[in-house]
């Protein structure tokens, strides 16, 4: 009798029964082979098709429960998909499984050559990652450039961030290394990180003695990093990056032409006011608070840090409620008391942004923004 190899399969027929009484393998076997034979004439006759390889063998699975007899029939085939289809057809036929009245129901018939493409893509994916190397001119010759240029990446302070040379009297500060990788390679060389969007202590004692341009991404992001660092350091100038750009993807003409751009700090957010639309007609400008407030909002986001709660404050700065920030947006919409300002431990979305609105809300203080298009005020720590 031929065998059908494993690596010809195409379909695997899955089916199902359960019956009153007592059954064993051989009785399911021979029921399939004994009432099927002659249904679909000579060439689709399964005992022939199992001797020439184009079924193979027929795996049963039995599970007895008092006098109840259920199991599962897997058949595969190297048959096409129509054949296949009317071998599963004709299994619904059978009636009778040794001495019990049965049916046998068709539950699915699987392509084995899907989950086989499904596993060579997953895998293709994964080997993908792990190539080594480039045959990309333009890599190699960039990846020669950031061997010679990482030399002279130093590191400055406790924080060990990432720098150049700092002995200029202008000091240009970027978020993460890869920014400060790609301005060295275009022989911008009086560059620093934060290494990341939260303020070291090391830019602020710079920002006393050298002149600082921040050099922030051309998104919103950049936008709320600039509200941030120039609320708790001194700074000259701010550079942005064109509109949808990072600043460790531009080209050495686009570097050069956007810090000729860098304007006064009062300047960029002027601009950006002048810029910003109203949001549904509310054209009042953002709420100024002074230095005590903002160090009361400091000491209770503190003191709420890695809670992952919301704290609700009236025009007092006094807690009116506190709430997990996932429930944040369903209380400000139930609220019924007067909102004044939010501390949140965690990232501030733009859902949340428009329901605050609506609330009426004056103020957000937290770690994260995911949006800063809004009238509230945002304050960042």
């Amino acid at each position: 009798m031929a065998k059908i190899s494993p690596v010809s399969i195409k379909y695997m027929i899955h089916a199902s029964f359960s019956v009153e009484g007592a059954l064993e393998k051989p009785d399911v076997i021979g029921a399939i082979f004994g009432q099927t034979e002659g249904l679909l004439g000579s060439d689709l006759e399964m005992r022939e098709l199992q001797k020439e390889g184009k079924i193979g063998r027929i795996e049963v699975d039995l599970e007895r429960s008092d006098k109840r007899t259920s199991g599962i029939i897997k058949i595969p085939t190297a048959l096409d998909q129509s054949e296949t289809t009317l071998i599963a057809a004709a299994i619904e036929t059978i009636e009778r499984i040794g001495p019990c009245d049965s049916q046998i129901e068709v539950d699915k018939i699987e392509d084995v050559r899907g989950s086989k493409r499904d596993y060579i893509v997953d895998r293709a994916k994964k080997l993908m990652q792990n190539i080594k190397g480039s045959t990309d001119s333009r890599e190699i010759s960039n990846e020669i450039k950031d061997s010679t240029k990482m030399a002279e990446i130093k590191e400055y302070g406790e924080s060990k961030l990432p720098c150049g040379n700092l002995s200029d009297k202008e000091i240009i500060v970027v978020e993460g290394r890869a920014d400060v990788l790609n301005l060295l390679r275009n022989g911008v060389k009086n560059v620093i990180a934060m290494n990341g969007t939260k303020l070291p202590g090391e830019i602020k004692e710079l920002g006393r003695e050298k002149d600082l341009t921040l050099f922030i991404d051309g998104d919103r992001g950049g936008k709320l990093i600039a509200q941030n660092v120039t609320d708790n350091a001194e700074v000259k100038y701010i550079a942005t990056a064109p509109d949808g750009k990072e600043v460790e993807e531009l080209t050495n003409k686009e570097i050069l032409m956007q810090l000729r751009k860098k304007v006064e700090v009062e300047e960029f957010f002027a601009r950006e006011k002048r810029q910003k639309t109203p949001r549904r007609g509310d054209d009042q400008e953002k709420l100024d608070i002074n230095e005590e407030d903002k160090e009361k909002l400091k000491k209770i986001f503190q003191e709420n840090k890695d809670s992952e709660k919301a704290i609700i404050l009236d025009d007092s700065l006094n807690e009116t409620k506190n709430v997990s920030v996932r429930g944040l947006s369903n209380s400000l919409r139930n609220s019924d008391r007067k909102i004044f300002a939010i501390v949140i431990d965690g990232t501030v979305t733009s859902s949340i942004l428009k329901t605050a609105e609506d609330a009426g809300c004056k103020i957000i203080a937290a770690k994260n923004f995911a949006s800063n298009d809004t009238n509230i005020q945002l304050l960042g720590f």
